[in-house]
């Protein structure tokens, strides 16, 4: 199993970072040693002073594949859920600075916190779309929906698979909205589709 993350998918949260908005997905890739899943601590890295949430909607992929077409992209996901994306914002931009790879930003041990899958059909609103969000102590602190991404989902699986086989397990990470923050020990995050809880994670 593999997690494939998708930067910048919503230009609101490019602009709150002042990074550009790219005309291709920006792809990155978390190692399975990076889950951590629902209801699971995670510890306060002794290597950042700067750690952020970064709720994201995640797809499981439900069949293998490579180089997916348009009409066929659908068949690839059941089930979506909700995570978090943490990132060593300090290491992140030193790594951007110096033109270097994000990985030891984004991709060390828990750093992808997995929520609970459910059934892509469960998860649409009326409009078609999917509604996400996450608090922290309570207080919504990130609100996204899917018509807001930049590429949608389907187009996601057709340009990922260009380039990685796509293998049953796998993870998307789809991109995050505007609305990232700091965390804190002793904070409490909890991710939802539309008003269903489906992830939470207090920080040590």
């Amino acid at each position: 199993m593999k997690i494939i993350c998708v930067g910048r998918n919503y230009a609101a949260h490019a602009a709150e970072l002042n990074n550009p908005v790219p005309t291709e997905p920006l792809l990155f890739l978390k190692p399975d040693t990076a889950c951590l899943l629902d209801g699971w601590p995670l510890y306060y890295p002794e290597f950042t002073n700067d750690l952020h949430y970064e709720v994201e909607l995640l797809v499981k992929i439900c069949k293998n594949g490579k180089h997916v077409q348009p009409k066929f992209a659908r068949d690839y996901y059941k089930e979506v859920s909700v995570g978090i994306d943490f990132t060593a914002r300090d290491l992140q931009e030193q790594c951007k600075a110096n033109g270097h790879p994000w990985e030891i930003a984004k991709a060390w041990n828990n750093s992808a916190v997995i929520g609970t899958f459910i059934p892509y059909e469960e998860a649409l609103n009326p409009a078609g779309n999917i509604d996400f969000s996450l608090t922290k102590n309570e207080a919504i602190v990130q609100e996204g929906n899917t018509g807001q991404m930049l590429t949608d989902i389907d187009a996601l699986i057709c340009y990922i698979s260009k380039f990685f086989m796509l293998k049953r397990g796998d993870i998307i990470f789809t991109g995050t909205p505007k609305g990232v923050g700091a965390v804190a020990v002793g904070d409490k995050l909890e991710g939802f589709i539309g008003k269903q809880s489906l992830m939470s994670c207090s920080i040590k």
